[in-house]
């Protein structure tokens, strides 16, 4: 085990509650603080970096659920749904948002009278390509502070973390 290079606020936290109650056993919080502080730090950088095409996460996770789901990058708002764990209303309001900016277009499903689709237009498919790569080098930029052998066995355990609290991962 690689010996520790620095501390952080988390120890201090972690070193207060050591203290005041010392039967406690905090080390959890040193684990999940540091995760919610990374995701939290990474998350806002990510915000930054889609701010310059106009689209937030929301708005990316839809984007590039189209784009993930290959040609013709079209999928019922149902799945999108379903695949971003939305309801129906915040699914709507991405939607609108994304229509209105011509990144997509909501037409009849050929195959359902009743149903839509939703299809990323050409703008929208180079809109999510460039955000993809301008957030991807920003995750890349931090997760290369570790080595990749690191990299991939931090992957493993936090796969085996999910996978523990939500019941496979979901």
């Amino acid at each position: 085990m690689a010996e520790r290079e620095t501390r952080d606020d988390v120890d201090g936290i972690v070193a207060q509650w050591r203290r005041e109650r010392p039967g406690m056993r905090p080390e959890p919080m040193a684990v999940f603080g540091r995760i919610y502080r990374l995701a939290r730090l990474v998350g806002d950088e990510q915000e930054r970096v889609y701010a310059r095409w106009g689209i937030g996460r929301g708005e990316f996770d839809v984007l590039a659920a189209l784009r993930r789901s290959g040609e013709p990058y079209t999928l019922a708002p149902k799945a999108l749904t379903a695949s971003l764990m939305l309801t129906s209303g915040g699914m709507t309001g991405r939607l609108d948002r994304l229509e209105r900016a011509g990144l997509v277009r909501r037409s009849p499903d050929p195959t359902d009278r009743r149903g839509l689709q939703v299809t990323l237009t050409d703008t929208g498919r180079q809109v999510i390509e460039e955000a993809a790569d301008a957030g991807l080098a920003v995750q890349r930029r931090i997760l290369d502070t570790l080595p990749p052998e690191d990299q991939e066995r931090l992957g493993d355990l936090l796969r085996t973390l999910l996978a523990g609290a939500a019941g496979g991962g979901r």
